[in-house]
């Protein structure tokens, strides 16, 4: 029996661009059929709607509100509701699974973590690193670096992006060897507000308890469908994306791929 999951989504309460609440997310999503979502707000060095001077067990307390949200609310309708969170550093994003508010409210170095800190706090403490929509430019991101080293897969497919960005992601990830995943940025639900045409995630055949289930789905590159029109993720003639460059081991001196991805 196949079961559903958003990967990737963000409420009013923790993110200053979200526009529902996480108990409307929870409702949507319950209708549409997903048996659970991953609430993913963009974290201390993201686009955070909890002011970055307050106390760290405070401000931890205050960023899980729209999970706390979407928990209850998933608790009273029947939907699974996951932590996790996008931080963002640099321009490029990262979406960590696996660890519990708990864990970030004795750990006030994540917020100021390099992508190799970020991936070693994260498995030390049995998480994983997904780098969310590599290929993605707009005016918040400064160019597009790509992490291999630093993360355990690539957000290949993702709603809120033009569809070059998703086909080139897959091209990366494949010829790269990374694990897949697919998820919808979710900033806004409801009837009439989303499409659910557009409104992504993944597949898995067994049933997700925990978010350790989702990170062992990753790390043992088990397999799952991504739940995305599968034209999303070829070439179209004519397309192109932005330059792209390796980020390097030190963190310092990115270069350029020398790659146009799509057709090359």
């Amino acid at each position: 029996m196949p079961y559903r999951y958003e990967t990737h989504l963000h409420t009013v309460e923790s993110s200053a661009c979200g526009r529902s609440t996480g108990a409307e997310h929870a409702r949507f999503y319950k209708a549409l059929g997903y048996d659970g979502i991953f609430v993913s707000d963009h974290f201390f060095r993201g686009n955070c709607a909890v002011p970055r001077d307050l106390p760290w067990e405070e401000w931890v307390r205050r960023y899980c509100l729209g999970y706390y949200s979407a928990k209850e609310e998933g608790d009273r309708i029947g939907l699974q509701v996951f932590f996790s969170w996008e931080e963002s550093i640099d321009g490029d994003d990262w979406l960590v699974y696996g660890l519990p508010p708990e864990w970030l409210a004795a750990h006030p170095e994540i917020a100021h973590a390099t992508r190799r800190q970020q991936l070693a706090l994260a498995h030390e403490a049995g998480g994983c690193v997904i780098q969310a929509h590599p290929f993605r430019m707009r005016d918040y991101i400064r160019r597009v670096l790509l992490s291999p080293q630093f993360c355990d897969g690539v957000e290949v497919a993702n709603a809120g992006n033009k569809q070059p960005e998703d086909a080139a992601a897959r091209i990366y990830a494949e010829e790269r060897g990374l694990y897949m995943v697919c998820g919808s940025d979710n900033h806004e639900s409801g009837f009439g507000k989303r499409d659910p045409e557009v409104t992504w995630g993944i597949e898995t055949q067994e049933r997700l308890t925990c978010p350790a289930d989702y990170v062992r789905t990753i790390l043992e590159r088990r397999p799952i469908r991504l739940l995305c029109p599968e034209s999303r993720l070829v070439p179209v003639e004519g397309t192109a994306v932005t330059e792209s460059f390796w980020m390097d081991d030190a963190e310092t001196d990115p270069v350029p791929t020398g790659r146009g991805w799509l057709f090359d």
